[in-house]
């Protein structure tokens, strides 16, 4: 019994000793649990303490933000007079360009004046010299006129030209146009009726190449009809084509014109001004737009304080000769033409700052606005553009030769004119015709990045298609494409428009008073824009470490011209009102994006702006970008971050190398209505002096880069 006693007393001492450990360790978890639970509730209320101060912080922020908005939206209204005085400048300047024309009295007509440019086109209508050089030398004259007339419908403000003025020079561009290439039909056609008085002794038949800057006329006539003649190459030009068969035994001649400018597309493709963006939602800008149109005077007078800016009207006519001609070669649908290039006007304003612009249009268009594009073999010209020019490439009859009897010349004498000899003949049926092969030498004067598309021009439907036309080879050393037609067209060589897009950087920065350097930076190249004054002058543009286009650089144009040029040499780095559509980008707000680019602008002589990574991740209500103050030529090294939704700018803590992109404020910094306020926190005295003292003309060159380029959508 003892022994069964002292097993039972054995088991009760392990229970009770098992029972005791379970509550030490029950115990010893609950003081954990209560510690970390204290713990947990202590780092809570430094949260929630450190929330509840920096939202005290934040709040004062913002309060000290509204209180200053109204001295800073007057100080920066001050500053934004500039722009004002830009456009008055502007103003005083194409009055002046009109009364220095009335003084010359040379001779020449104002294109803007209706009576003096019919007169011009009536009596080189009647005359009756068609030879081919004096109408190349006259054609310059006509194209410098449709320049000056497009200058003007891009160039002059909405409330400084009527619908019906705006009509009147569309018209006469169309009419010089259609004049122009009749002339050259005219001197064509006599050149055929001499043919073969300029027989090449080695073929018999007729070849000819007469070329200057703007057009490259070859013509070769068939005078010995030789069935085994295949081809022909013009070598000064370097064009070629294979002749058919069928045609080998005609009296034809075949034409290939190239017009280094395009006159077949449409006339809004060539004038398009700068995409307006709609910041009408915003008060603060309306209510400055009122008042700023009240008040033109101020420093809208002070034109004559800019002695130091190179004459912008003097460089009109060296810079502007041989630009882009911009409409469609066919008489029968000029009126229908007419009609919709008045519709297309409506929506153009001039690339000016909101302050000085009427209500501005929505860059979202509805679906039904837009036109459908549902054939495959129609070119979509707001994706594809035509660069190089156009090359109208003829079949024609040719016109009875003149024959020598004696001391006569006798030659038969037609009404038809210049008449195209069909091919593939009408009456062809079912049967097959060859095709027509062509060799085209590229001009040097253009870039080519990818191959080009070839398309033809359909005179029905008014649309370049690219039907019709196959097996295209493309040599882009030799700078040679050679394809094969269905018949004999019109061929343009077209490229996109966005493959320089979007850029992979860009950089401004101040480089001298009133001087800076614009550099954008794309895929295939990088463009360096020199900016002084009102005018601007293509530095370089580097392609795989060479530079190119040598022939546009180192000129001091106006911006708007520079557009044009580079559009012209197939460097296109300014998106159009649909570029959106065609790219991925993150369309930027427009009012965050036009307030940013007048703000960098009337700083850009003492502070550099670059492109920053986190532009893409802030949204589309915000920007974000690189600033720093630059106040001497050179690299800049010290760069900020800053955001900004043109209501609200912030100096960023965050790093273009950080890890994650963060909203979070710079320490110390505050937060300011206006971009300019925000880089004037961390300005020295003498930056200040120099952005209150920079040239209003300076300030609108750069406004108006930044705003053709779209650098903070388009980057």
């Amino acid at each position: 019994f003892s022994f069964v006693a002292n097993v039972k007393s054995g088991g009760k001492k392990k229970v009770i000793k098992a029972e005791q450990l379970r509550l030490q360790k029950e115990e010893e978890r609950r003081l954990k649990e209560e510690e970390e639970a204290r713990l947990q509730a202590q780092q809570e209320a430094a949260r929630l303490e450190k929330e509840r101060i920096e939202r005290e912080q934040m709040e004062k922020l913002e309060a000290k933000d509204q209180e200053r908005r109204e001295s800073e939206a007057a100080e920066l209204h001050s500053l934004e007079q500039k722009f004002l005085a830009a456009q008055q400048w502007k103003t005083d300047r194409r009055a002046h360009a009109k009364w220095e024309h009335y003084l010359r009295c040379d001779g020449r007509p104002d294109p803007a004046v209706l009576p003096e440019i019919n007169t011009f086109m009536s009596l080189w209508r009647e005359e009756r010299n068609e030879d081919i050089r004096l109408v190349m030398e006259k054609g310059e004259q006509v194209l410098n006129l449709i320049e000056k007339l497009q200058f003007l419908l891009l160039d002059t403000p909405p409330n400084e030209i009527t619908e019906k003025e705006a009509a009147q020079y569309r018209e006469s561009i169309l009419e010089l146009q259609n004049l122009l290439h009749q002339k050259y039909n005219d001197a064509t056609e006599h050149l055929l009726k001499t043919a073969n008085m300029y027989e090449d002794s080695d073929t018999g038949n007729m070849q000819a190449v007469i070329k200057d800057k703007n057009v490259t006329f070859c013509i070769w006539a068939n005078l010995k009809k030789k069935v085994r003649f295949k081809s022909h190459v013009f070598c000064d030009a370097e064009h070629g084509f294979d002749l058919p068969k069928s045609l080998a035994v005609r009296s034809v001649a075949i034409r290939l014109l190239h017009t280094r400018y395009d006159h077949v597309s449409p006339l809004w493709l060539q004038c398009q001004s700068v995409p307006n963006l709609d910041i009408s939602g915003s008060e603060e800008l309306t209510q400055h737009s009122k008042d700023n149109v009240e008040e033109p005077g101020g420093e809208g007078k002070k034109t004559g304080e800019e002695p130091d800016i190179p004459d912008e009207e003097g460089m009109h006519s060296d810079g502007r000769k041989g630009a882009l001609s911009l409409t469609d070669n066919s008489t029968s649908l000029a009126d229908t033409r007419e009609t919709e290039e008045e519709t297309e006007k409506k929506s153009e304003t001039l690339d000016t700052p909101s302050q000085v612009e009427h209500p501005l249009m929505q860059e979202e268009r509805t679906e039904e606005e837009e036109v459908a594009v549902p054939d495959n073999n129609v070119v979509d010209l707001q994706q594809f553009v035509p660069v190089g020019g156009v090359y109208h490439i003829d079949v024609l009859q040719l016109p009875p030769q003149a024959k020598q009897i004696k001391d006569w010349s006798m030659v038969e004498v037609l009404d038809t004119g210049l008449a195209a000899y069909p091919y593939p003949p009408e009456e062809a049926g079912g049967a097959t015709h060859p095709p027509v092969q062509i060799t085209l030498r590229l001009p040097d004067t253009v870039m080519y990045f990818q191959d080009p598309v070839i398309a033809r021009w359909d005179p029905a439907g008014q649309q370049w298609r690219t039907d019709g036309i196959s097996n295209v080879t493309y040599q882009s050393q030799e700078r040679r494409v050679a394809f094969v037609m269905a018949a004999f067209y019109t061929i343009a060589l077209l490229q996109d428009a966005h493959l320089n897009m979007p850029y992979q950087a860009w950089e401004l920065r101040p480089t001298a008073v009133d001087e800076a350097l614009f550099v954008v930076t794309t895929g295939f190249a990088t463009v360096q824009i020199q900016i002084k004054g009102s005018q601007c002058m293509l530095s370089s543009v580097v392609v795989e470490e060479k530079d190119v286009l040598s022939h546009i650089t180192g000129k001091w144009i106006s911006p708007l011209d520079l557009r044009a040029l580079l559009r012209k040499a197939g460097v296109n780095i300014f998106p159009g009102e649909y570029s959106h559509k065609y790219i991925p980008v993150t369309k930027k707000a427009a009012l965050a994006e036009v307030q940013a680019y007048q703000q960098m602008a009337l700083v850009a002589s003492a502070f550099a702006f670059a492109w920053s990574k986190w532009n893409l991740e802030a949204g589309q209500e915000q920007v974000v970008f690189k600033a720093s103050e630059q106040l001497e030529a050179g690299s800049v090294r010290d760069w900020s971050l800053y955001m900004f939704n043109g209501q609200k700018a912030q100096k960023l803590r965050i790093t273009e190398t950080s890890e994650a992109f963060s909203e979070e404020l710079e320490e110390g910094s505050e937060f300011h209505s206006t971009l300019y306020h925000m880089l004037k926190d961390f300005a020295s005295k003498a930056a200040i002096d120099k952005v209150e003292s920079a040239s209003f003309l300076f300030i609108d060159s750069v406004y108006q880069l930044l705003l053709a380029t779209r650098v903070l959508t388009y980057s």
